[in-house]
């Protein structure tokens, strides 16, 4: 399995934890770039975003769809965009943008959405890190 995040691990700054499995979602070609879908992982919504790479390709992220301002799932049908190179999603509800890669909150550093670890295969296919059972 190819992880579209190798930067992050190698830098530290993502890291898979042991106890965590890997849960396949879709092919990346279903994955509308710069769009987000809902997953459902263990009864619990993520919002996956397929993201056009500045360096070319895609890369894929995924967040808890939950919008802790609101409350409401809507983060997959939020903006997506960057500020200042940071991928981010601005919630549709009252546009609170939320890091891509980290869940932090770019206007409440106080809040934070969690993040998942993503895959993709060689032939396509997007997986998860979800916690162990």
């Amino acid at each position: 399995m190819t992880d579209v995040v190798d930067d992050l691990v190698e830098a530290g700054s993502l890291g898979v934890a042991p106890e965590r499995r890997w849960q396949r979602i879709c092919h990346r070609d279903r994955l509308t770039p710069a769009r987000g879908a809902v997953a459902w992982v263990d009864g619990e919504q993520v919002a996956v975003f397929r993201v056009r790479a500045a360096g070319g390709g895609d890369v894929v992220y995924a967040l808890g769809n939950l919008d802790p301002f609101s409350g409401a799932q809507v983060l997959a049908r939020g903006i997506v965009g960057d500020a200042a190179g940071v991928p981010k999603v601005a919630s549709p509800v009252y546009k609170q943008a939320f890091d891509l890669r980290t869940g932090a909150c770019l206007d409440d550093p106080a809040v934070s959405v969690p993040t998942y670890p993503v895959a993709v295969s060689d032939d396509g296919w997007v997986s998860l890190g979800v916690p162990a059972p």
